[in-house]
């Protein structure tokens, strides 16, 4: 059950991502994470300075609070950020098994300062050969050998 949230840890976020922003340093977005509340991990997005699609301001922070922690799974954390979280940001605290995600501005704010992902939720819905990205299957026979090896691993790390 999550707990309750704390307004101290949004106005973190909210001042990582308005801070961000003034200094030239990216997009106002920026995330932190709790665990039994402590912050473990914080960060802005850094995009644009970084030259890393990736590095939206959620990934880093999920980045830095395994780091600090030493794990791949932040089950038993929660993540505050300045907004609702883009479809990769979402996907990885998912993978991160974060517990609860509190956000700030939603996606039609976001979409209203040019950071609109509608496209990328309704690219999501339509079948992989309907996309606007192409997605071809290429060498599946021989691809399989990397799935074969993780099935008979016995000292396999799962996650």
């Amino acid at each position: 059950m999550p707990k309750d949230p704390n307004p101290v840890f949004m106005k973190r976020a909210i001042d990582l991502a308005t801070e961000n922003v003034r200094s030239g340093a990216g997009g106002p977005f920026a995330a932190v994470i709790v665990r039994d509340g402590a912050v473990i991990g914080e960060a802005a997005n850094s995009v644009t300075a970084t030259n890393d699609p990736t590095a939206h301001g959620e990934v880093n922070a999920i980045r830095k609070a395994c780091a600090a922690l030493g794990v791949f799974s932040l089950q038993g954390c929660e993540m505050y950020t300045s907004c609702e979280p883009c479809p990769m940001c979402l996907a990885a605290s998912y993978w991160a098994r974060i517990d609860v995600i509190y956000y700030g501005n939603d996606c039609h704010a976001a979409a209203r300062v040019g950071f609109d992902d509608s496209f990328l939720y309704e690219q999501f819905k339509l079948d992989r050969t309907a996309r606007a990205l192409p997605l071809r299957q290429l060498m599946r026979d021989e691809a399989w050998e990397s799935f074969q090896a993780w099935h008979d691993k016995a000292d396999k790390i799962e996650y």
